[in-house]
């Protein structure tokens, strides 16, 4: 009797919120569980309620945890998601050792932060053993191709491979593409995490400069943060309090409302890997002003899906929004090539049949039902309380 291979994924928390979660949760639920055993290991502190004794105790036990589900569970692959900042890489850095040690296949997935260059600069010591650590997984996945780049100049002798996320564009089908006229206010809106390099301060003066160019445009925040008592206060001193609604953060069909209301998608961070928000948004047809950073250019093309602009720049964001606003059909044209986009290049429904090739390759070219004669793609292959969202904000007609 031919065994399904057991895959382990390691990730946060299921109910998290972060994009990291929200990577896992498609996956678990993805047509992956077509052909192996999908198993969630939760690490990181996201989601939990822990205090400093606590997290020293998670961080000294966890990879024992590990380790005995790899030998009870008999674990043919280990997939890492972690991502290229300090907290992260020296946390993941035991479940690598650990994963190796017992045997397991690894996939290293690296959802943005520092170029590997970058990472330890200054440091010719950690650097080496950056480098050791990234050629010890048997399949390192990046989201994007500056990141391609990056890592196979870094570590030459390494497989690695771009595979961007993907999400189920089900929900977002019935929302219309964005058709408004000059008479109505422009809506925006941010959803993700209120923190400060988000671009959030320099949304806000964009949306006082945009007002002051004669504007008319309101701004639906959707998230949490520790940023977002200052940042309310921030709103205030600009005087643009009245136009600015902080929501909490939306779920399932809360989502797909506040999208259904809203005409572009602000998304100005100073770094990013690939944001679910960005796809989800586009997959609802609302066009974007975003920032250059991590995947984003892979996906947004300059005045055809919205505007790309420097980051810390509140001037361009203001003059992007000047441009939406005074040209209504643009804004429509933008909404329709925004799901385009989407739907074309990045469904969950393609990341797991790459995923899927890819695992049976590494666990021993494991026959796949979902995908019999798939070929192995070549390594060139590119629970938060919520709060009422006001009706003002949503109502985009058909």
């Amino acid at each position: 009797m031919i065994q399904t291979p057991v895959i382990l994924i390691l990730g946060p928390h299921r109910a998290a919120v972060s994009g990291v979660s929200t990577h896992v949760n498609l996956l678990m639920d993805s047509t992956l569980a077509d052909d192996f055993e999908v198993v969630h290991f939760q690490v990181g502190s996201e989601g939990r309620k822990e205090g400093a004794a606590g997290r020293f105790m998670r961080l000294l036990l966890s990879p024992l945890f590990l380790a005995a589900t790899i030998v009870f569970r008999h674990v043919s692959l280990v997939h890492i998601n972690t991502s290229l900042n300090r907290r992260a890489y020296w946390r993941d850095l035991a479940y690598l050792a650990v994963s190796k040690m017992l045997g397991a296949r690894v996939v290293y997935q690296v959802h943005g932060g520092a170029l590997p260059q970058r990472f330890f600069a200054g440091s010719k010591f950690l650097t080496a053993l950056l480098r050791s650590t990234l050629k010890a997984p048997d399949l390192v996945v990046v989201l994007a191709q500056v990141e391609l780049e990056a890592y196979r100049n870094f570590v030459p002798e390494q497989r690695v491979v771009a595979l961007p996320n993907g999400i189920d564009c089900r929900p977002y089908g019935a929302v219309p593409t964005v058709q408004s006229d000059e008479g109505q206010p422009l809506r925006m809106v941010y959803i993700g995490r209120i923190a400060r390099e988000k671009g959030l301060y320099e949304t806000l003066q964009g949306l006082r400069l945009a007002h002051e160019l004669g504007v008319d445009a309101r701004l639906a925040i959707a998230g949490s943060g520790d940023e977002e008592p200052r940042l309310r206060r921030y709103a205030q001193a600009l005087g643009i309090a009245g136009r600015t609604c902080f929501v909490g953060p939306v779920f399932g069909s809360d989502k797909v409302k506040l999208l259904a209301g809203a005409d572009v998608m602000v998304l100005p961070s100073y770094s990013e890997g690939l944001p679910y928000a960005l796809l989800e948004s586009m997959a609802a047809g609302i066009p974007v002003i975003a920032t250059p950073v991590g995947a984003i250019p892979d996906v947004v093309t300059d005045g055809i899906h919205g505007f790309l602009i420097p980051p810390r720049d509140g001037k361009a964001i203001a003059e992007s929004l000047a441009i939406m606003a005074g040209d209504r059909e643009r804004l429509a044209w933008m909404s329709r090539a925004c799901r385009r986009r989407v739907r074309a290049a990045f469904t969950i429904e393609r990341l797991a049949q790459e995923l899927s090739l890819h695992y049976a390759q590494l666990c021993g070219n494991v026959q796949l039902a979902s995908s019999a004669h798939g070929r192995i793609p070549s390594t060139g292959a590119r629970g938060t309380a919520r709060r009422d969202v006001p009706e003002k904000l949503f109502g985009r007609e058909e």
